[in-house]
């Protein structure tokens, strides 16, 4: 009976071994080649399975999406606002969150620049990535609740943060115009507090 249960634990273990190894190399897919390019056989041929394994494992596109994104996210959590509610003055508080922002995207801007490429031609990818994309509009109305501003000034306050804090306006900063992080924290900053 002990030789069966051990047997039964070290099957369990391999297979957990083999979903991991299926999953990592479809994160290595998804950030290199896209989540188009990233095809059952693309990614069992990464793992080093065959593609009956893979699909034992997730039997459809949306179960190996759910399984990376989630796999994804928890190794890069995104930025925590905590600290930030804590902070009073608002441009401090907005500084102290885009550098904690850009910081992130510099971390994960592999992933990033493939998703914002995915989303049109992968439907289920825009789906799985709703609670992500949720807590970026929840960041961007925490830090408009900072400055005291009239109704018409919070819609073109609300624009102007929604921008600072999207990945393709730091793409455009960082590789299109050339500037470091923290030169692009000080555009943004100077440019919604020219606002209030």
């Amino acid at each position: 009976m002990t030789n069966r249960k051990y047997e039964l634990k070290k099957r369990a273990e391999r297979q957990e071994e083999t979903r991991e190894r299926i999953v990592e190399a479809a994160i290595h897919l998804h950030e290199t080649v896209g989540a188009q390019g990233a095809t059952i056989s693309a990614i069992a041929q990464q793992a080093g399975v065959e593609r009956l394994t893979v699909y034992r494992h997730f039997p459809d596109e949306r179960s190996l999406v759910s399984a990376c994104t989630s796999h994804y996210f928890a190794r890069h959590p995104s930025p925590d606002t905590e600290q930030w509610r804590a902070i009073v003055e608002p441009a401090v508080c907005l500084r102290t969150a885009l550098a904690e922002i850009y910081a992130y995207y510099r971390q994960t801007e592999a992933m990033m620049d493939s998703i914002y490429r995915n989303l049109a031609f992968v439907p289920v990818l825009q789906e799985l990535l709703e609670p992500f994309f949720a807590k970026w509009i929840a960041f961007t109305d925490m830090l408009v609740e900072k400055f005291a501003v009239d109704h018409d000034q919070r819609i073109l306050l609300r624009s102007a943060v929604a921008l600072a804090i999207h990945f393709l306006a730091w793409r455009t900063l960082i590789r299109e115009q050339g500037l470091e992080d923290a030169q692009a924290v000080e555009v943004m900053v100077n440019m919604i507090v020219c606002l209030c």
